[in-house]
This record gives structure tokens, C-alpha cells and sequence, in this order.
């Protein structure tokens, strides 16, 4: 007589299974594969074309496609490969359970590789709703402390470990260019650069006002305070691709020594640079390289990229998903906000989506949000 709770254990995986089957052929067709297939043996033939590296852009450009499409399509074949090795651990364990045996070993193993699976599948699937012009890019990002006062600018820095610490967790780079510290704690302003597949993607869903609510540790009478600070997210565009001209004489460029005490986020040297763009009045800064030339490069790289932002922005209106709309850094705009007193709680006002473990997400456990925030936006496209 077979067992019931095995029997269940079986029909539960085989369920599973079928609907993962279904996951996986719906992702064929949403994530184009077939036309990927196609894109590959294309790039490949031009990669093997031994003047391909006559233009060296143009071979760099083709070699990271080639790359990063070799890297998707083996991760969707990957998951075939398991959902059939599934499928197989499956029928195995059907046919032992019919001879009235319970092999309890091969049935936890079938759990653990469904679960796996469905796992594998969620990041998957959360592809398609990365699939903006940009969203591959590394991500340029500047903090601004708000309203708040000293609460406010030491919010900026926590604000700045936890992107730094949710990088690390995805396997990013973080190269922090430019910071200006609090006049009593924490930071007035950073930017820095985060630097992976997607990064931008998944960056330009933080865009927007972030409000913190605790007791704080800068009141003598130890009183709850709110403070306020700002993400903003823009594209890093590859240097071939600039998208804008700038000319000489519209930058004013100056030289400073990196302010605060230096080691903790940036070089500390007498070559940081500050280049204003005269006519739209935009400004950027870097001090985080060791010599004037290399600071002034990336200045320059950062200022093409927000250029070349507004441009799009002022060519068509639909590129308020790029730029985001710009809100007050103060009350009542607040797209998160982070109340550590008199409860714990982190809720996303956009989503509503929500946890109590305000610890784990200033370590950089952003994930939740930021999928609950793209699916959000896929939703009302």
C-alpha cells in the first residue's frame, strides 16, 4: 500500500512541475530566445572576422553582446536541462512509489530542485521587466541630504552604505566619485557610480525621496526625528556613445582639495575637480581619482551622461520613466519611508510593499522593493 504522504509529496512536485514547464515556454517567446539564437550565430561569424579589431569600438561593442548573450541563452538552456532532469526524478519516483516502496531521499531531492527551479525562474522572468534602452547600463547616482538638518545629512551617508552594501550583494562595482561632508555628521552630497549588468535597471526604481523616522542620536533629549534625502539615477553612457557635444568654452573648471578627512569614501588629494556647464547650469564633480586628468575624464563622462538625459527628456515626454519627475526633498514626497521608532517598519508608498526588518534592508536587502516597483511600472505601461 503506498503511502499518502509521499503520494502527496509527488502530486504537489508534479503540479509544480507542470506549471514551471508552462513559466519556461512563456519566457521563450517574452525574452525573444529564438531571435537571440539567431543574434548569436550572427555576432559570432563577425567575432571570428579577423579585421573585426581594425575598429577597436566597434569590436568591443560586438565582443560584449556576443558575451552577454552567450551568458543568457546558456542560463535558459540551463534551466531545460534541469526541468527535464526534473521531469526524470519525477517519473523515477512515480515508479518506485507504484512497487509500494518510499524512497524519502529521492523525494526530498525532487523538492529541493523544484524549488530551485522556481527560484531560477523568478530571476528569469524578472529580465523582461529589464528590458529598457538603458537598463543594462551601469548607473550614476547622487544622494542629497533634505530636509532634517544633521539627522538629514547623516541619513545621506547611511543612504550610501546601503546601495554600497545591496551592490556588493548583486556582485556590482561601487566607485564613489565625489562627496561633500555634513557640516557637524554624515554627508551634504555623494555621487557615485555603480557598476554591473543591469545596474541601472534595477537603480532607476530607488529615484525619488527617502524618509527616515527614528530617535535621534543628535538630540540631547533624544526625540524622534524625521529627515529626508534624495536618490537620483541617471544612465552611465559608454564613452562611443555620447550623445551630446559639449563645448570647451561653455564648462568653467575648477580645482580643489577633496573636503573631510578623506580615506573613509574618496582620495584624499589637491586634484579634485568641478566643472559647471554654463548654460544649462548643471554641475559635477570628482575627486575620487589620484591625478587632475583622470578626475576631469570622469567629470566629463558624468556631465555627458546628464546632458545627454535632458536631451532625451526634452525630445519626448515619454522619457519620464528615465528622468523621473523631480519632487520637493521634504514632506509629504517621500517615495520610501524607514521608521525605526516607535515601530519598525519599512513601506514603499508606490507599491506598498513592506517588511518590519528595518535592519536588513539599510544592510541592503532592497530586492523586494525594487521587483515590486518594476512590476508596478510594467503594469501601467
Amino acid at each position: 500500500m503506498a503511502d499518502p504522504k509521499a503520494e502527496n509529496a509527488l502530486r504537489e512536485a508534479a503540479a509544480t512541475l507542470e506549471e514551471l514547464e508552462a513559466r519556461w515556454s512563456a519566457a521563450r517567446q517574452y525574452l525573444n530566445i529564438d531571435e537571440g539564437r539567431l543574434r548569436h550565430k550572427e555576432l559570432s561569424v563577425e567575432v571570428a572576422d579577423p579585421h573585426l579589431w581594425d575598429d577597436q569600438d566597434r569590436a568591443r561593442e560586438v565582443t560584449t553582446q556576443l558575451g552577454r548573450l552567450a551568458n543568457d541563452l546558456e542560463a535558459f538552456d540551463g534551466l531545460r536541462r534541469s526541468l527535464d532532469d526534473s521531469l526524470v526524478l519525477a517519473d523515477f519516483s512515480r515508479e518506485t512509489l507504484a512497487t509500494g516502496e518510499v524512497d524519502w531521499s529521492l523525494l526530498d531531492e525532487l523538492s529541493q530542485t523544484v524549488t530551485q527551479l522556481e527560484r531560477s525562474l523568478d530571476e528569469l522572468e524578472m529580465l523582461s521587466l529589464l528590458s529598457g534602452p538603458y537598463d543594462q547600463n551601469d548607473a550614476i547616482a547622487e544622494l542629497h541630504a533634505g530636509a532634517g538638518g544633521t539627522d538629514a545629512q547623516d541619513w545621506t551617508e547611511m543612504l550610501l552604505r546601503m546601495y554600497s552594501r545591496w551592490a556588493e550583494r548583486r556582485g556590482f562595482g561601487v566607485e564613489i566619485d565625489e562627496v561633500t561632508e555634513g557640516q557637524e555628521a554624515g554627508l551634504l552630497s555623494a555621487t557615485f557610480i555603480v557598476k554591473g549588468r543591469y545596474a541601472y535597471g534595477w537603480l532607476s526604481t530607488e529615484r525619488g525621496v527617502h524618509r527616515l523616522v527614528r530617535m535621534s542620536p543628535f538630540d540631547s533629549q533624544a526625540r524622534r526625528q524625521t529627515s529626508f534625502a534624495s536618490i537620483d539615477i541617471t544612465p552611465l553612457l559608454d564613452e562611443d556613445a555620447s550623445e551630446v557635444e559639449i563645448d570647451e568654452k561653455d564648462l568653467r573648471i575648477d580645482t580643489f582639495r577633496s573636503s573631510g578627512a578623506g580615506g573613509q569614501h574618496v582620495n584624499t588629494t589637491d586634484s579634485a575637480i568641478r566643472i559647471t556647464h554654463l548654460p544649462s547650469g548643471i554641475v559635477v564633480s570628482c575627486q575620487n581619482e589620484r591625478s587632475q586628468h583622470q578626475n576631469r575624464d570622469r567629470a566629463m563622462q558624468i556631465l555627458e551622461a546628464k546632458l545627454a538625459e535632458r536631451a532625451r527628456v526634452e525630445r519626448q515626454s515619454q522619457m519620464d520613466s528615465l528622468s523621473g519627475v523631480r519632487s520637493d526633498n521634504a514632506w509629504g514626497s517621500q517615495i520610501r519611508s524607514y521608521v525605526q521608532a516607535p515601530y519598525q517598519l519599512v513601506k514603499d508608498h508606490r507599491t506598498d510593499y513592506e517588511t518590519g526588518n528595518v535592519d536588513a534592508v539599510l544592510e541592503g536587502d532592497l530586492d523586494g522593493f525594487m521587483e515590486a516597483e518594476l512590476r508596478r511600472q510594467r503594469a501601467r505601461s
